[in-house]
């Protein structure tokens, strides 16, 4: 991986990490990811307008994009659904070091990328790691939130997947970013809809806090436009990998929100993130 590509996934990690905290916040953070997202669908069509040549230059970009976008909606759901009920540093951890789990396997199958005693080495690790924060799983609204994360990692291995092909396949990252997101949005609204008593329901709860909406929105603009911007010169693994350096941002957040873990899932934590170090560690 190259230092340019570096510098891009480790911002796009903070900002990731940053933009979940702001989340977490809100009261009631299922209703408010569909503010985010609304802000960060017009941030993206604004990255757009400066596009310069076909956007998708074949139906299988267009198609990868479209998958995306369904899969971003459910990891969206998945990952306020666990905020909501766990904390924050447990379920970022959670959901993105399942995520990990998931992709290295598809993406040396399936895109060719290399295997390594190293990648194998940090896959165990995080593996362990994760077993080792939950090996008595929570009980409750904590452990449902556990399970969500869950959820939530299954849906960003496979949008981070689906946006490799679609760049492979010659999407513009302005216009993936835009299309998999403007695709989200509504699935989200519906799933919140079904949820509410009414749109004007969802409204008050959407713009409980304007101001946290719009400054969360403009960060995860910056987190997924940067995280693209690497993924067209790097591999997906490593990618993903590296930008799991965001659990170490997510942990450091939650205790400045007052969050405490306990040694275990500390341990645990610091486990999934010395297995994503070997997992992304250039190779020669």
């Amino acid at each position: 991986m190259s230092s340019a590509a570096l510098v891009l996934v480790l911002s796009s990690a903070f900002f990731h990490a940053l933009w979940n905290a702001l989340l977490k916040r809100h009261e009631d953070p299922e209703s408010a990811v569909v503010g985010v997202i609304a802000v960060t669908v017009v941030c993206g069509g604004l990255w757009a307008l400066g596009l310069q040549g076909a956007a998708f230059p074949t139906s299988a970009a267009l198609v990868w994009s479209l998958v995306a976008g369904v899969l971003e909606s459910g990891y969206l759901v998945a990952l306020a659904r666990a905020l909501r009920r766990a904390p924050l540093g447990l379920a970022y951890t959670v959901s993105r070091g399942g995520a990990l789990l998931l992709v290295w396997p598809v993406s040396v199958l399936w895109l060719g990328e290399q295997l390594t005693p190293g990648a194998v080495a940090g896959a165990a690790l995080v593996a362990l790691g994760m077993a080792t924060m939950n090996l008595v799983l929570p009980r409750g609204s904590v452990g449902e939130g556990v399970l969500w994360a869950l959820v939530s990692a299954a849906c960003i291995a496979g949008f981070n997947l689906s946006y490799k092909r679609a760049l492979g396949e010659g999407a513009q990252p302005p216009a993936l970013f835009t299309l998999s997101l403007g695709v989200a949005l509504p699935l989200i609204i519906l799933m919140r809809r079904r949820e509410e008593a009414g749109w004007g329901a969802l409204l008050r709860k959407v713009m409980t806090r304007p101001l946290l909406l719009v400054v969360a929105g403009l960060l995860c603009t910056l987190s997924f436009s940067l995280l693209l911007l690497a993924l067209v010169h790097s591999g997906t693994g490593a990618v993903l990998t590296l930008r799991n350096t965001s659990i170490a941002f997510a942990l450091g957040l939650g205790a400045l929100q007052g969050e405490r873990m306990g040694r275990r899932q500390l341990f645990g934590a610091g486990l999934v993130m010395l297995g994503a170090v070997l997992l992304g560690w250039p190779r020669p």
